[in-house]
């Protein structure tokens, strides 16, 4: 079974225009540069979010890594590393799935859990709209991501 690196951000975070870069529509395909950051670009989408960012507190966050464990087991995947941060999560998952479909998983169960024991009403959006998929193609890559999600954030 493949073993992937899944990344995804809490809403209203990284933006298009954010000064790390982002990548959007005309940027999306293997080997195009990401898109520039641009102030006014940054500015124009947050003004257009019609709720404030997601932060998650403590709390929350340990709540995102339970319930993303219990999707793992129920589906049988492997999860290898987590961390739920402030403003994203970072997974290693073994799985049976495409990446994306982790994910989604991942992301509808959380926000589930979320919406039913914490202060984020029901119609908030929690999460970002997709995220990054990384396939790891090796036991180093493995190895790499798992230090880097554990160790390094």
């Amino acid at each position: 079974m493949p073993t992937y690196l899944i990344t995804f951000s809490c809403y209203g975070h990284w933006l298009h225009g954010d000064e790390r870069a982002s990548i959007d529509r005309d940027h999306n395909k293997i080997g195009t540069p990401f898109a520039e950051p641009n102030r006014q670009r940054h500015e124009f989408e947050l003004s257009q979010m019609p709720q404030s960012p997601i932060i998650f507190n403590e709390e929350q966050r340990l709540l995102v890594e339970k319930t993303i464990r219990e999707v793992c087991e129920c589906k049988a995947w492997e999860l290898l590393a987590i961390n739920a941060r402030t403003n994203h999560v970072h997974i290693v998952v073994t799985a049976d799935v495409p990446p994306e479909n982790v994910m989604n998983y991942c992301k509808r169960y959380a926000s589930r859990k979320l919406h039913e024991t914490s202060i984020f009403s029901r119609n908030m959006k929690i999460w970002s709209r997709h995220g990054s998929t990384r396939y790891l193609n090796n036991e180093e890559s493995i190895q790499n991501a798992i230090r880097y999600v554990v160790e390094e954030q």
